[in-house]
Protein backbone atom coordinates (compact mmCIF):
# COMPACT_ATOMS: atom_id res chain seq x y z
CA UNK A 1 0.00 0.00 0.00
CA UNK A 2 1.38 3.06 -0.63
CA UNK A 3 1.82 6.90 1.41
CA UNK A 4 -1.89 8.06 0.08
CA UNK A 5 -3.68 5.59 2.33
CA UNK A 6 -3.94 4.55 5.87
CA UNK A 7 0.00 3.20 6.28
CA UNK A 8 0.39 2.46 9.41
CA UNK A 9 4.07 1.86 10.11
CA UNK A 10 3.97 -2.13 8.43
CA UNK A 11 3.16 -1.10 5.20
CA UNK A 12 5.79 -0.25 2.37
CA UNK A 13 8.01 3.14 2.72
CA UNK A 14 8.99 5.62 0.35
CA UNK A 15 12.39 5.38 -0.68
CA UNK A 16 14.66 8.24 0.79
CA UNK A 17 18.66 8.29 0.26
CA UNK A 18 20.33 6.70 3.17
CA UNK A 19 21.79 8.27 5.83
CA UNK A 20 25.44 8.58 5.75
CA UNK A 21 26.06 7.89 1.90
CA UNK A 22 28.36 9.68 0.20
CA UNK A 23 26.64 12.73 -1.98
CA UNK A 24 28.17 14.17 -4.55
CA UNK A 25 30.70 17.34 -4.00
CA UNK A 26 31.95 15.76 -0.73
CA UNK A 27 35.11 14.90 -2.02
CA UNK A 28 34.41 10.72 -1.99
CA UNK A 29 35.36 8.62 -4.99
CA UNK A 30 32.50 7.10 -6.84
CA UNK A 31 31.77 3.47 -6.07
CA UNK A 32 34.53 1.98 -7.91
CA UNK A 33 36.18 4.36 -9.32
CA UNK A 34 39.92 5.52 -8.55
CA UNK A 35 41.58 8.00 -7.26
CA UNK A 36 45.06 9.37 -8.86
CA UNK A 37 47.72 12.22 -7.32
CA UNK A 38 45.09 14.89 -7.86
CA UNK A 39 42.82 13.05 -6.03
CA UNK A 40 40.25 13.43 -9.08
CA UNK A 41 38.45 10.21 -9.43
CA UNK A 42 39.03 7.96 -12.27
CA UNK A 43 36.33 6.10 -14.31
CA UNK A 44 33.09 4.05 -13.07
CA UNK A 45 33.72 0.34 -12.56
CA UNK A 46 31.20 -2.30 -12.07
CA UNK A 47 27.35 -2.85 -13.29
CA UNK A 48 25.36 0.51 -14.23
CA UNK A 49 22.22 0.62 -11.39
CA UNK A 50 18.94 -0.22 -13.77
CA UNK A 51 16.26 2.05 -13.29
CA UNK A 52 13.23 0.83 -11.83
CA UNK A 53 10.65 -1.16 -13.93
CA UNK A 54 7.63 1.43 -14.84
CA UNK A 55 4.62 -0.44 -13.64
CA UNK A 56 2.01 2.52 -14.36
CA UNK A 57 -0.31 0.92 -17.51
CA UNK A 58 -0.28 -2.42 -15.25
CA UNK A 59 -1.07 -0.98 -12.20
CA UNK A 60 -3.93 0.83 -14.17
CA UNK A 61 -4.98 -1.96 -16.05
CA UNK A 62 -5.25 -4.00 -12.59
CA UNK A 63 -7.22 -1.38 -11.53
CA UNK A 64 -9.56 -1.49 -13.91
CA UNK A 65 -10.20 -5.47 -13.84
CA UNK A 66 -10.57 -5.11 -10.26
CA UNK A 67 -13.27 -2.05 -10.01
CA UNK A 68 -15.44 -3.66 -12.82
CA UNK A 69 -15.90 -7.16 -10.87
CA UNK A 70 -16.24 -4.63 -7.66
CA UNK A 71 -19.16 -2.96 -9.61
CA UNK A 72 -20.76 -6.01 -10.86
CA UNK A 73 -20.37 -7.26 -7.08
CA UNK A 74 -22.53 -4.60 -6.28
CA UNK A 75 -20.40 -3.80 -3.13
CA UNK A 76 -19.93 -0.14 -2.48
CA UNK A 77 -16.37 1.15 -2.61
CA UNK A 78 -13.95 3.80 -3.93
CA UNK A 79 -10.88 3.80 -5.68
CA UNK A 80 -7.90 5.46 -3.45
CA UNK A 81 -4.14 6.21 -2.92
CA UNK A 82 -1.70 7.32 -5.59
CA UNK A 83 -4.08 5.55 -8.73
CA UNK A 84 -7.28 7.82 -7.27
CA UNK A 85 -4.78 11.26 -7.13
CA UNK A 86 -4.08 10.34 -10.85
CA UNK A 87 -7.88 10.40 -11.38
CA UNK A 88 -8.29 13.78 -10.27
CA UNK A 89 -5.08 15.10 -12.13
CA UNK A 90 -2.40 14.07 -10.62
CA UNK A 91 -0.09 12.88 -13.08
CA UNK A 92 0.82 8.92 -13.03
CA UNK A 93 3.67 6.75 -12.13
CA UNK A 94 3.13 4.10 -10.14
CA UNK A 95 5.75 1.61 -8.72
CA UNK A 96 3.74 -0.38 -5.87
CA UNK A 97 0.00 -0.79 -5.95
CA UNK A 98 -3.80 -0.01 -6.26
CA UNK A 99 -5.72 0.24 -3.30
CA UNK A 100 -9.24 0.30 -2.78
CA UNK A 101 -11.52 1.12 0.02
CA UNK A 102 -14.55 -1.24 0.89
CA UNK A 103 -16.69 -1.56 4.08
CA UNK A 104 -15.56 -4.13 6.92
CA UNK A 105 -18.93 -5.88 6.70
CA UNK A 106 -18.09 -6.61 2.63
CA UNK A 107 -14.67 -8.30 3.37
CA UNK A 108 -16.28 -11.72 2.73
CA UNK A 109 -18.71 -10.79 -0.25
CA UNK A 110 -15.62 -8.98 -1.94
CA UNK A 111 -12.96 -11.59 -1.29
CA UNK A 112 -15.49 -14.11 -3.25
CA UNK A 113 -16.45 -11.78 -6.00
CA UNK A 114 -13.00 -11.48 -6.44
CA UNK A 115 -11.62 -15.03 -6.18
CA UNK A 116 -14.35 -15.88 -8.57
CA UNK A 117 -12.89 -13.19 -11.70
CA UNK A 118 -9.66 -14.72 -11.12
CA UNK A 119 -7.49 -12.84 -8.58
CA UNK A 120 -5.48 -14.27 -6.41
CA UNK A 121 -6.11 -13.47 -1.99
CA UNK A 122 -2.91 -13.14 -0.52
CA UNK A 123 -2.53 -13.60 3.00
CA UNK A 124 -1.13 -10.06 5.02
CA UNK A 125 -0.71 -9.83 8.95
CA UNK A 126 -2.47 -6.29 8.95
CA UNK A 127 -6.05 -6.41 10.64
CA UNK A 128 -7.10 -3.38 8.27
CA UNK A 129 -6.98 -4.47 4.76
CA UNK A 130 -7.19 -7.60 2.53
CA UNK A 131 -4.27 -7.98 -0.02
CA UNK A 132 -4.64 -9.65 -3.35
CA UNK A 133 -3.14 -9.49 -6.95
CA UNK A 134 -3.89 -9.58 -10.16
CA UNK A 135 -1.51 -9.91 -13.20
CA UNK A 136 1.54 -10.02 -10.99
CA UNK A 137 0.66 -6.13 -9.99
CA UNK A 138 -0.40 -5.52 -6.17
CA UNK A 139 -4.02 -4.72 -4.98
CA UNK A 140 -4.64 -3.17 -1.46
CA UNK A 141 -8.81 -3.74 -0.22
CA UNK A 142 -8.65 -1.34 2.60
CA UNK A 143 -11.44 -1.58 5.16
CA UNK A 144 -10.04 0.96 7.73
CA UNK A 145 -7.87 4.24 6.81
CA UNK A 146 -5.03 5.56 9.18
CA UNK A 147 -7.50 8.10 10.28
CA UNK A 148 -10.60 6.05 11.08
CA UNK A 149 -12.65 3.04 9.53
CA UNK A 150 -14.14 3.56 5.28
CA UNK A 151 -17.66 4.68 6.23
CA UNK A 152 -21.18 4.59 3.92
CA UNK A 153 -20.54 8.64 3.94
CA UNK A 154 -17.26 8.20 2.25
CA UNK A 155 -18.13 5.93 0.04
CA UNK A 156 -21.45 7.70 -0.75
CA UNK A 157 -19.64 11.10 -1.49
CA UNK A 158 -17.14 9.60 -3.79
CA UNK A 159 -17.58 10.86 -7.30
CA UNK A 160 -17.35 8.49 -10.19
CA UNK A 161 -14.60 9.39 -12.61
CA UNK A 162 -12.75 7.99 -15.66
CA UNK A 163 -9.74 5.85 -15.06
CA UNK A 164 -8.04 5.00 -18.26
CA UNK A 165 -11.39 5.01 -19.68
CA UNK A 166 -13.29 3.20 -17.01
CA UNK A 167 -15.15 5.24 -14.73
CA UNK A 168 -15.24 3.91 -11.15
CA UNK A 169 -16.25 5.36 -7.69
CA UNK A 170 -12.98 7.45 -6.28
CA UNK A 171 -12.77 9.11 -2.84
CA UNK A 172 -13.47 12.77 -2.82
CA UNK A 173 -10.47 15.35 -3.04
CA UNK A 174 -10.60 15.81 0.79
CA UNK A 175 -10.84 12.75 2.09
CA UNK A 176 -8.06 11.43 -0.23
CA UNK A 177 -6.05 13.90 1.54
CA UNK A 178 -7.33 13.56 4.64
CA UNK A 179 -6.32 9.90 4.82
CA UNK A 180 -2.62 10.79 3.62
CA UNK A 181 -2.46 13.34 6.21
CA UNK A 182 -3.66 11.15 8.89
CA UNK A 183 -1.37 8.64 7.55
CA UNK A 184 1.92 10.78 8.22
CA UNK A 185 4.53 9.32 11.37
CA UNK A 186 7.89 9.95 12.39
CA UNK A 187 8.79 6.41 10.11
CA UNK A 188 6.68 7.95 7.39
CA UNK A 189 6.93 11.40 6.75
CA UNK A 190 7.74 12.16 3.16
CA UNK A 191 6.46 15.63 1.71
CA UNK A 192 7.16 15.62 -1.69
CA UNK A 193 4.74 13.33 -3.09
CA UNK A 194 1.78 14.98 -0.98
CA UNK A 195 2.81 18.35 -2.22
CA UNK A 196 1.84 17.30 -5.85
CA UNK A 197 -1.41 16.31 -4.84
CA UNK A 198 -2.10 19.34 -2.83
CA UNK A 199 -0.80 21.35 -5.38
CA UNK A 200 -3.56 19.63 -7.95
CA UNK A 201 -6.29 19.54 -5.44
CA UNK A 202 -5.78 22.45 -3.67
CA UNK A 203 -9.33 23.95 -5.64
CA UNK A 204 -11.17 21.01 -4.44
CA UNK A 205 -10.57 20.71 -0.97
CA UNK A 206 -11.91 22.91 1.86
CA UNK A 207 -8.15 23.64 3.63
CA UNK A 208 -10.05 25.49 6.85
CA UNK A 209 -12.13 22.12 7.04
CA UNK A 210 -8.76 19.93 6.95
CA UNK A 211 -6.82 22.13 9.22
CA UNK A 212 -9.23 22.00 11.85
CA UNK A 213 -9.69 18.23 11.58
CA UNK A 214 -5.70 17.79 11.38
CA UNK A 215 -4.67 20.80 13.97
CA UNK A 216 -3.77 18.44 17.04
CA UNK A 217 -1.37 16.31 14.99
CA UNK A 218 2.11 17.66 14.32
CA UNK A 219 3.02 15.95 10.79
CA UNK A 220 -0.22 17.38 9.04
CA UNK A 221 0.37 20.76 10.96
CA UNK A 222 3.65 20.79 9.75
CA UNK A 223 2.60 20.02 6.06
CA UNK A 224 -0.23 22.61 6.14
CA UNK A 225 2.26 24.95 7.40
CA UNK A 226 4.63 24.31 4.64
CA UNK A 227 1.74 24.72 2.17
CA UNK A 228 0.81 28.26 3.20
CA UNK A 229 5.00 28.89 3.03
CA UNK A 230 4.56 27.76 -0.35
CA UNK A 231 2.08 30.14 -1.24
CA UNK A 232 -0.10 27.04 -2.42
CA UNK A 233 -2.92 28.07 0.15
CA UNK A 234 -3.87 30.61 1.78
CA UNK A 235 -2.09 31.69 5.18
CA UNK A 236 -4.07 31.24 8.40
CA UNK A 237 -3.01 34.49 9.69
CA UNK A 238 -4.24 36.32 6.57
CA UNK A 239 -7.89 34.42 6.48
CA UNK A 240 -8.02 35.61 10.16
CA UNK A 241 -6.68 39.54 9.61
CA UNK A 242 -9.47 39.84 6.65
CA UNK A 243 -10.06 42.55 3.98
Amino acid sequence: MDQATGNRGGGRRLHLARMGEDQPGTGAAPPGGDTGASGAAGPLSGPARALPEDHTQAILETTKHVAALLKASGHPFALAGSVAAHAHGVPAGFQHDTDFCIRRGDVDGVVQALRDGGVEIVSAPEDWLVKARSGGEEIDLIFELAGGPVTDAMLERAPVLAVDSVRMPVLAPYDLLSSLLAALSEHHCDFAPLLTIARTLRELVDWDALRAEHEDDPLPDAFLYLLERLGVIEAREAREAGP
